[in-house]
């Protein structure tokens, strides 16, 4: 059974920082694009940050551009998002996909055929 599990969403001050990680098993995802997604109470989802197989190629929403840094270790299996100076629209669960037969990025949803199950993200103080 393919799984992404997100974890490190926690409750952090504005202008703070924080890592999501998303360890994947039952696949190796080292050859698949991954992103990350977030989706705020009464909003639909949104892209976030997207990255190819080798770690290369990277793309971010404008939103997050300058703040927000996408990785990838796939010895580990794992992609990370690693969030600088958050905003209090930050707010969200947060959702890493992986994309099923291809290696590269992509900012649109409909690309991803695994997903995890989410984390929260609260920016307040």
């Amino acid at each position: 059974q393919v799984r992404l599990v997100e974890s490190g969403g926690r409750l952090v001050q504005p202008g703070g920082s924080l890592r999501l990680s998303c360890a994947a098993s039952g696949r190796r995802f080292s050859s698949a694009g991954m992103g990350w997604f977030r989706q705020s109470p009464g909003k639909e989802r949104e892209f976030v940050a997207t990255i190819d197989w080798s770690g290369n190629r990277m793309n971010y929403a404008d939103s997050v551009k300058g703040r927000f840094t996408i990785s990838r270790d796939n010895a580990e299996n794992t992609v990370y998002l690693q969030m600088n100076n958050v905003e209090p629209e930050d707010t969200a669960v947060y959702y890493c996909a992986g994309r099923r037969y291809s290696s590269e990025d992509s900012d649109d949803a409909k690309d991803y055929y695994y997903w995890g199950q989410g984390t929260q993200v609260t920016v307040s103080s």
